[in-house]
């Protein structure tokens, strides 16, 4: 495929500018590990939050969405439109608490929240298994999604006339070199400039993303073969512009012609009635963490940490998903017999835009991919160092030394990264095994914020838990736990796993009065599970207005979806009833800024 000069120019932009706020925030980040893992704590909601969802807009994105439009139409985003509940859980109940923490990483919680061997565990475990292990996995994910991007726009594309190489007896293909070399400069810019320098250049990055999107879904709905929305209308199937899923009893599916979304019974409870607060998950862990917990600990004070997530849940749910659709819709026009549905997306991008906007388009997907890495790799490189280096192999070193260390674990995990991704064909039952091996861990997660009898062995329990029962379901009862029964297995092992670490909760003693006081003077979250506590410490004041808050939840939730259907609807012409969504969110969203003027936030 031939890449005009103007194409060139615009992609060359693109990459200065990236290390050019590298560059710029190098200084600033090297004075500590507060410094580069935290930005100071000193970012804006508006930053904080876009990073957050400029993270979540990786390379592979828009591919999902595409095959979900294809086989199940709108509706077939409620896999993950449901963990919108989660979020907003994260907005109104947990932002504030992280922000208050005053921790550097999520799983530096454990220590302040438990005491003892057990905690000092689960906290080195949780770096390895989380920083490195999951992480080095999402990150393949996403390396695989790039080569799929690249394989459609460069069919043709070699590495000094070859197409593969042997290195270290691994077999590696021209079009992972190239990621190869994406994924050494993303690691250079966050290397110099940590979460600053990364989340100003994912701000930079998610403009370009979303401008490419939308511009996208304009040419491809305006192609003459598509006809525009009209056109989408007379020649897709009716049941693919309905925005909810329908749902039949028993095991069988509901026909395509006349169904909406291909969901039992069983599916439905998984999906809208578990998922979203049962199992880890990066990016929708429930109660926040991970990247999301550090964007949220690094805002200026609550009230910033509150209006960055609530900001990344609007942008994220309500916004993204439209040029998505629309251009998922085109392509199964244009492309209706290929049988690879997400490449289909980036077939638009090759085959119909003019020099100048193709440029702007792959640059857009450099962006959808490097900020994914970037926030990954910062990230998971805080588990290692913060949480593993720090307390058990160097606790004395300076602080200068740890940020030294940080820049080296960057390109370490990077290379790691490009390892695991050597080792996949295939890996889009990778999110399937990530929430079925968590199931159960999200109850703990939120609960250890409001229930002082939770304690490091609960965490420990129920993340174990799941490996102990999967090759049950798997071997002793033939259960496809990945595919075809993954709904009814994640439901057993959620329920297997609240056993087990309820049981091991009151099987052990909590923890010691002397660390549920110092948690409590420190995030005094209140709630009736630290009246216990609170008794004892009667200077302190607990957290109220808990009703405001479920309020809160539910009223933003609805404003989220109203938004979204809103939006939809005067897309697709349906103006009035698309006005009356969008003024019921407009409603909804001054009730939720009364609420919040009446709340506490530091």
């Amino acid at each position: 495929m031939h890449i005009s000069v103007i194409d060139r120019i615009i992609i060359g932009i693109y990459f200065i500018i990236s290390i050019g706020i590298g560059l710029y925030m190098s200084k600033r980040a090297g004075k500590g590990m507060n410094d580069f893992f935290l930005s100071g704590r000193n970012l804006p909601w508006y930053i904080a939050g876009t990073s957050m969802v400029a993270t979540t807009f990786a390379a592979d994105t828009p591919l999902a969405v595409t095959e979900l439009v294809a086989e199940h139409g709108i509706a077939g985003n409620w896999l993950w439109w449901n963990m919108l509940l989660g979020g907003m859980l994260t907005v109104f109940f947990f932002a504030k608490l992280w922000r208050r923490s005053g921790i550097l990483t999520d799983a530096e919680f454990v220590e302040i929240r438990y005491s003892g061997k057990p905690a000092r565990f689960l906290r080195g475990f949780r770096a390895v298994y989380i920083g490195i292990f999951m992480n080095t996995v999402v990150i393949a994910w996403v390396n695989l999604a790039m080569v799929k991007i690249l394989k459609v726009i460069f069919p043709d594309f070699t590495v000094f006339g070859q197409s593969e190489f042997i290195f270290l007896g691994v077999r590696i293909s021209s079009y992972l070199i190239a990621v190869a070399g994406l994924m050494l400069f993303t690691a250079f810019y966050s290397a110099l400039s940590g979460l600053m320098g990364v989340s100003l250049t994912d701000s930079f990055q998610f403009i370009i993303a979303m401008t490419g999107s939308i511009i996208l879904a304009v040419f491809a709905v305006k192609n003459p073969h598509v006809g525009g929305i009209a056109g989408l209308k007379e020649k897709l199937p009716e049941w693919s512009f309905d925005f909810f899923p329908a749902v039949k009893s028993g095991t069988g599916d509901i026909p395509t012609a006349s169904g909406i979304l291909k969901m039992t019974v069983t599916a439905f409870i998984a999906y809208l009635g578990v998922q979203w607060w049962s199992s880890w998950y990066p990016g929708a862990e429930p109660g926040g963490g991970g990247y999301i917990a550090q964007r949220m600990m690094s805002a200026k004070n609550e009230k910033h940490s509150v209006l960055a997530t609530l900001w990344f849940n609007v942008a994220h749910y309500a916004l993204r998903p439209w040029p998505w659709i629309i251009a998922a819709f085109a392509a199964l026009i244009l492309y209706p017999d290929i049988s690879d549905k997400g490449a289909a997306y980036v077939m638009l991008i090759r085959d119909l835009l003019p020099p100048g906007l193709l440029g702007l388009l792959l640059a857009a997907f450099l962006a959808a991919y490097m900020s994914t890495v970037a926030s990954q790799t910062v990230w998971g490189t805080s588990y290692i160092v913060n949480d593993f280096y720090k307390p058990f192999i160097n606790k004395d070193a300076g602080e200068k030394q740890y940020v030294k260390i940080s820049r080296i674990t960057t390109f370490i995990l990077m290379f790691f990264a490009l390892i695991v991704t050597t080792q996949f064909n295939k890996i889009s039952d990778a999110w399937k095994f990530v929430l079925t091996m968590s199931g159960g861990i999200g109850a703990v997660l939120l609960l250890r914020w409001f229930w002082y009898r939770i304690n490091a062995w609960s965490e420990i329990s129920a993340m174990i838990a799941p490996y102990i029962i999967y090759p049950v379901l798997r071997y002793g009862f033939n259960l496809d736990v990945l595919s075809k029964d993954f709904e009814l297995s994640l439901i057993l092992i959620v329920v297997w796993s609240t056993a087990v670490w309820l049981t091991a909760t009151f099987l052990t003693k909590p923890e010691k009065d002397e660390k549920l006081k110092s948690f409590y003077k420190k995030v005094h979250p209140g709630g009736i599970g630290w009246k216990k506590i609170e008794k004892e410490l009667p200077e302190v004041k607990g957290d109220t207005g808990f009703g405001k808050l479920f309020v809160n939840w539910f009223a933003g939730s609805f404003m989220i979806m109203s938004t979204l259907f809103g939006i939809g609807k005067i897309i697709f012409a349906e103006y009035l009833s698309g006005f009356i969504f969008l003024t019921i969110s407009l409603l909804l969203g001054f009730l939720i800024s009364y609420n919040l003027s009446k709340t506490e936030l530091n």
